[in-house]
């Protein structure tokens, strides 16, 4: 989606209120400051609605699917309505399964063991490790890393038309990268996956918290997420789409919850009949809470109005964006370039600076939580940074593989709770750490830079 800077200036709205907006954090030159949390592509704050429902909830507790209880039965309609909820935030089909899992890791490597024999997985380099690692007893095609979004296309649709048609092949993609926030095609990727008999899944980490998120209109055949993106705190994720592969798939695990019938045998040994249902893949105690705190989120999203929530959000990448662009040290990764449409995490490194050291300053003079390293997308970032000599600096340099150059980046990122000051701040910071330096002297602890004190 893009937005014009006349539109979104004009829409732009209030942040929406999250926790810790009013927590206070020491600085090392003395004082304290308002926390400005940054780093929301990591986890991103609970929205106050979130945290408001769950604590109206909590005195009713009670388990799932297994009590005569009025808390029981009160908690598994809370349960499966969070369910109906999440299906609604993201249009799913009539026979599409919502299974909740602990997180986006969780959740693809649940369909990676629920592939069909045989079954050969594409997958870019550029995918965070929760999509790149989980295929490891599949047949998996790495691809390289596009430049464009035309490009990303080719590369799929030549790597399908290799490969033997007669097989099952899924295609594994980011929506939003985790690294440079670029939007990636996902509607021509998911036509070419198709057009070769090839299924999707989507990997809405970084896309569901800043952009509506369809299966129908995507076309995709499943999308994964987590709840701690989507301001949902407590652990919970989400696997849904189509209930094929996985009605076929033996249980993600075995337990409780998961059979629907168990019977000894003569011989002594034990049959089992397992669920159909979402249930299948969700054995033992389900976090309800969990749950239910995702289904607020997709609610008090939806409520907001997406028109609204992206508008602000743009407002917030332009300003960094062009606040960074006015410092001739700074250099903004990227894989398709200054026009490609983005959400609000932008990755960067600066010139003469490890990137741990910076990100230890402006969280210890500046009270502004980023993120620094390789974000779990190591090809990527390496990809992104490898051909570019860097001055690490005197702090905080990783350890580098032999014949490897030590490389890290740093990571900005912000979302619907994020208001215009901590952006302000961050801005300021950055101009006044590369002009002036440093006001405090610094240390490597565990591979970590932290204040010497």
């Amino acid at each position: 989606m893009s937005v014009s800077t006349a539109a979104a200036d004009q829409t732009v709205c209030a942040p929406l209120p999250v926790l810790g907006r009013d927590v206070t954090v020491p600085l090392v030159t003395g004082g304290e400051v308002a926390y400005a949390a940054l780093d929301y592509a990591a986890s991103a704050p609970a929205l106050q609605r979130v945290w408001d429902d769950v604590a109206a909830y909590a005195p009713y507790y009670g388990s799932v699917h297994r009590g005569a209880g009025y808390l029981s039965q009160l908690s598994t309609d809370l349960f499966e309505n969070a369910r109906k909820a999440v299906a609604a935030f993201l249009g799913c089909r009539q026979d599409d399964q919502v299974v909740f899992t602990r997180s986006t890791t969780d959740s693809l490597n649940l369909l990676a063991r629920a592939l069909p024999a045989d079954c050969q997985v594409f997958v870019f380099e550029t995918e965070h490790h929760a999509s790149l690692l989980p295929w490891q007893d599949a047949r998996v095609s790495f691809l390289d890393a596009p430049r464009t979004p035309r490009q990303a296309v080719e590369t799929l649709e030549r790597a399908l038309a290799e490969r033997d048609p007669h097989g099952p092949a899924l295609v594994c993609f980011t929506g939003a990268s985790n690294v440079t926030g670029e939007l990636w095609p996902v509607r021509e990727l998911a036509a070419a996956a198709h057009a070769h008999g090839a299924r999707i899944v989507l990997d809405a980490a970084q896309l569901a918290p800043h952009h509506p998120v369809d299966i129908r209109e995507l076309d995709v055949d499943w999308v994964a997420f987590s709840g701690h993106k989507l301001y949902a705190p407590f652990g919970s994720g989400v696997l849904a789409g189509r209930a094929d592969w996985l009605r076929a798939a033996e249980p993600y695990l075995a337990g409780g919850g998961a059979s629907r019938k168990v019977t000894r045998r003569t011989d002594g040994g034990v049959d089992v009949e397992w669920h159909d249902s979402a249930a299948r893949h969700e054995a033992g105690s389900p976090n309800v809470i969990g749950a239910y705190s995702i289904a607020s989120a997709c609610k008090a999203l939806t409520e907001a109005g997406w028109d609204t929530l992206v508008a602000r959000e743009q407002h917030l990448v332009r300003t960094v964006r062009e606040g960074l662009a006015e410092v001739p040290e700074v250099r903004i990764l990227s894989l398709f370039g200054d026009d490609a449409p983005r959400v609000g995490v932008i990755s960067f490194v600066v010139e003469g600076w490890n990137s741990s050291h910076f990100a230890a300053a402006l969280s210890a003079e500046y009270g502004i939580g980023v993120r620094d390293g390789l974000f779990c997308a190591h090809p990527l970032v390496r990809t992104l940074l490898g051909s570019d000599p860097q001055n690490q600096g005197e702090c905080g340099a990783p350890e580098a593989a032999p014949g490897e150059k030590s490389l890290n980046a740093i990571r900005v990122s912000f979302g619907a709770g994020t208001p215009d000051e901590h952006v302000a701040r961050f801005v300021t910071a950055v101009k006044e750490l590369v002009r002036d330096g440093a006001k405090w002297r610094y240390r490597t602890e565990d591979g970590r830079c932290v204040p010497a004190v």
